[in-house]
């Protein structure tokens, strides 16, 4: 082996950002994710702004505390084939294309997670009507 280092790829930015909305999803915090995984809070930050890249193992851990198959952090790439997301990661569209997904933003998360935390049906449909208000549907 050389020792070379290898510096993050747009395909680590991604998981981290699939760590992040998952992580969120959960309602937990860096912390919280840091202490179950025994890292530090700051190693999970790096994950997940793809400052360090993540082991294959680090990955099955973290898989395993956000009760989520690993399969998940790899959702959303671009192609099927080894070839195809090998060369979207190196022109960086893996970044650009979740950039555009309002899905992958923490406040959509955050307003999926509130409005499931409501406690019955008729205050969600109240939400979704003033939603679709607001955005001139009704």
């Amino acid at each position: 082996m050389s020792g070379k280092c290898f510096a993050p790829t747009a395909v680590d930015a991604h998981i981290g950002q699939r760590m992040q909305l998952r992580r969120t999803m959960m309602g937990l915090s860096q912390k919280d994710l840091a202490k179950i995984c025994g890292v530090s809070f700051q190693q999970i930050q790096k994950y997940e702004c793809a400052g360090n890249r993540i082991s294959a193992s680090r990955l099955f851990d973290v898989s395993t505390a956000l009760q989520t198959p690993v399969s998940f952090f790899f959702a959303g790439l671009p192609g099927n084939m080894p070839e195809a997301t090998s060369r979207a990661a190196r022109s960086g569209r893996v970044c650009q294309q979740k950039e555009n997904d309002p899905l992958s933003k923490n406040e959509s998360l955050q307003i999926v997670n509130l409005y499931w935390k409501l406690p019955n049906d008729e205050q969600r449909k109240m939400v979704l009507k003033m939603l679709q208000s607001l955005n001139g549907l009704l």
